[in-house]
């Protein structure tokens, strides 16, 4: 498949997750362990068949760590979607690559740069003006948002991890190991929680279907493939858009409208989170 046109179905599928878990009326940790089991399932019959779950001993251990962060990352998002607007949650979600640029400077003294910090300065005035100045100064935080928050900084701790191990393994033999691990850490979540995992009518268990077969499933598949051939940094850019197509979805689907301090708000942190995503050009000199 064409690596542009894989971004793009890729983007579409994701785009549909939080229209998933608000439709399906079940507990957000079932939802989030349906989501990953689900594709998990439809995967490990080829592994198996195809010899792919031959693995060295340290990605392994990456692949798993990851998975239970992945895990953590799709649970207090869904419990976020649960308590705001799908098109907020999901745009707060996405702040993941200014918690990896904070991290990489904090704990690494890693340089990002005049344009990350820019665009970190804009994110966090769209982050104002989202939250509301006056919530800020009187510490009245709505719990949807700090869930939100803390599922992009799971994520970006996740990207931190597992970065560069899809050069080392195969895509597949990655997701088979990673997503085992998710789907067995959120199932224990549940069962600690005593959250119903069966009891639920056709329409739940379609939604769940969904959120397995096509948000995990293809959208996550057809993404990695397009890593393959185009720049991490575009594809970060286009994975933005997500928020804008769920945006839509939510209009069309669940009825929901956005404040106007909402959209501008969202408008200057997704045009922060794209400035980070910027790169100085290079001097003539060094152009090839």
């Amino acid at each position: 498949m064409n690596p542009r046109l894989s971004l793009i179905i890729g983007i579409i599928c994701i785009s549909f997750s939080p229209i998933f878990v608000k439709l399906a009326g079940v507990p957000a940790l079932t939802s989030g362990f349906y989501r990953i089991f689900i594709a998990w399932i439809c995967i490990a019959p080829y592994c198996i068949a195809k010899g792919k779950l031959k693995i060295a001993r340290r990605e392994l251990l990456i692949a798993l760590i990851g998975g239970v962060i992945f895990a953590s990352d799709i649970a207090v998002w869904n419990l976020s979607l649960l308590k705001i607007s799908a098109t907020v949650s999901t745009l707060l979600a996405n702040l993941a690559p200014l918690w990896v640029g904070l991290l990489g400077f904090i704990l690494f003294k890693k340089r990002s740069g005049k344009l990350f910090w820019i665009g970190t300065w804009v994110a966090i005035a769209g982050m104002i003006e989202l939250v509301g100045f006056q919530n800020i100064i009187g510490l009245k935080f709505n719990i949807g948002i700090l869930l939100a928050l803390l599922a992009s900084f799971f994520y970006a701790i996740y990207i931190m991890i597992t970065r560069g191990i899809l050069q080392k393994i195969d895509t597949i033999t990655f997701m088979f190991y990673n997503m085992l691990a998710a789907s067995v850490f959120l199932l224990i979540i549940c069962g600690i929680r005593q959250n119903n995992m069966v009891s639920f009518p056709t329409s739940s268990w379609l939604c769940l279907l969904g959120m397995g077969l096509i948000c995990q499933l293809v959208g996550w598949l057809t993404i990695n493939h397009s890593l393959r051939s185009l720049e991490s940094t575009k594809v970060s850019i286009a994975l933005l858009s997500q928020t804008v197509i769920a945006g839509i979805w939510a209009i069309i689907f669940l009825n929901e409208k956005l404040e106007p301090k909402e959209i501008i708000g969202s408008v200057i942190v997704l045009a922060g989170i794209a400035v980070t995503f910027l790169k100085r050009p290079l001097p003539v000199h060094l152009k090839k």
